[in-house]
């Protein structure tokens, strides 16, 4: 179910548009009916109160929560299940933060991660991704979401900018506090400014090689580091918002002295912010976070070479909180992926 289907949806009752919203600010912000100073009996028409039962019971069955993992730091995983059986995966994040998914699945195949590994299963709908803002919203308050969880924002784009736009308006969350993630696709660069709400944008870069982007990215468009910050440039110019580049620091690959100097050439003196989050280790996986301490000092030396940088620890470690962990232990045992062999620097292929 797309925003648009329950709009229609109540229009086929005779809601006008000031229903339409009034409906959906109270689901998006998981409030009942009557809050406020205004029972919907003096504002909405009769047709469509009498349709709001069965509309409530579709919009409640889009997501349910089938398990929560809360975590020593105040995060808490939830494993959503959608109406059709398939599950995606929804973080609380401390200080009122959300992170949700735009995909079951994912086409990208980021070696380092756990949801590219069965490729991309669907799309979830705009409506989908709403409903995973309600349930969080029926748990604790919200005030942030950002589009990190499972799948590439860009590769579902119709579904999430119509979610953004609803968020940012119905769902009363500030446009900064959106945050769309992608690995760069230009589809994204083109639509993003045209929109009535414009969100932050976070760009995963990873690596300033394009080789080695390339493998860990398989399947992420083959725009050179450079390129994709200028793109990321000219939309933090517009839009008044910095730049977050994602680097997920892992041990021997993206951790060198060379790369450091490479973000400091691509990064010196744009409108950004580099945050750093070391690896969250996948037993199934071939890779391993850095020390804290090697992870603090690459963060400090950045910060005294003039960038902006903020060290993340990645929340809910200790409930399978790297992407995709949780729907991987949920779903039923398969084969031991193969680890992905990646060149490290100065090494022979």
């Amino acid at each position: 179910m797309r925003i648009d289907d329950i709009r229609q949806r109540l229009r086929a009752h005779g809601a006008k548009a000031c229903h339409e919203d009034k409906i959906l600010r109270l689901w998006s912000q998981a409030l009942p009916l009557d809050s406020g100073k205004r029972r919907p009996e003096d504002f909405l028409p009769l047709a469509v109160r009498n349709a709001l039962p069965a509309l409530l019971h579709d919009l409640n069955a889009l997501a349910r929560v089938r398990s929560e993992h809360p975590g020593e730091d105040g995060s808490a995983r939830l494993l959503i299940g959608l109406q059709d059986g398939q599950t995606i995966e929804s973080v609380l994040l401390p200080r009122d933060g959300l992170c949700v998914s735009s995909q079951v699945g994912c086409a990208v195949g980021c070696v380092f991660c756990m949801t590219g590994k069965d490729g991309l299963l669907r799309q979830v709908g705009s409506a989908e991704i709403v409903a995973q803002v309600a349930l969080a919203r029926a748990r604790r308050r919200v005030t942030k979401v950002v589009f990190m969880g499972m799948g590439e924002p860009s590769h579902n784009l119709d579904n999430v900018l119509e979610a953004i736009e609803l968020l940012g308006t119905c769902g009363g969350i500030g446009h900064k506090n959106l945050v769309f993630s992608t690995v760069g696709d230009p589809r994204a660069f083109e639509r993003l400014p045209l929109g009535i709400v414009k969100p932050a944008l976070a760009l995963s870069l990873h690596s300033t090689k394009p080789e080695l982007r390339a493998q860990l990215l398989p399947r992420a468009p083959r725009i050179d580091p450079a390129d994709l910050v200028e793109q990321g440039e000219r939309y933090a110019r517009a839009t008044g918002y910095p730049i977050q580049y994602q680097w997920t620091l892992i041990d021997g690959v993206n951790d060198n002295e060379e790369e450091m100097d490479g973000i400091v050439r691509l990064l010196k003196g744009k409108y950004a912010l580099m945050n750093m989050i070391p690896y969250n280790t996948v037993d199934e996986l071939d890779f391993k976070r850095p020390s804290w301490e090697r992870a603090a000092e690459i963060a400090r030396s950045l910060h005294r070479r003039g960038i902006l940088t903020k060290l993340r620890q990645s929340a809910g470690q200790d409930v399978d909180a790297g992407c995709g962990q949780l729907r991987a232990r949920d779903a039923a045992p398969v084969v031991k992926p193969q680890p992905v062999r990646i060149v490290r620097p100065g090494a022979r292929a």
